[in-house]
């Protein structure tokens, strides 16, 4: 599931929907990866705009298991397992 903007916040470490998802996903070997702009402009990230998209942009205050990253990074990620749906909120 690839989370963008205002959305990434329910996967902040507490929130109930993230604590959830979280558990969700880890049985179910599911993929939480936020936008990593969206994660930079929000403190929610560990890097700078001119990273984002290279894959070196690490996300901070999240639950579980949550990466950032940007479609190359979603696109690697996926490539050895290819899904059965892509889900994007």
């Amino acid at each position: 599931m690839m989370f963008f903007d205002d959305n990434i916040y329910c996967l902040r470490k507490g929130d109930p929907i993230g604590e959830r998802l979280a558990k969700v996903a880890k049985e179910q070997n599911i993929l939480l990866m936020v936008c990593d702009q969206c994660a930079v402009r929000r403190g929610l990230a560990d890097g700078e705009f001119s990273q984002c998209g290279t894959g070196e942009v690490r996300a901070k205050g999240f639950v579980e298991g949550v990466v950032a990253g940007c479609f190359p990074q979603l696109y690697s990620a996926l490539g050895g397992n290819p899904p059965d749906q892509v889900i994007s909120l």
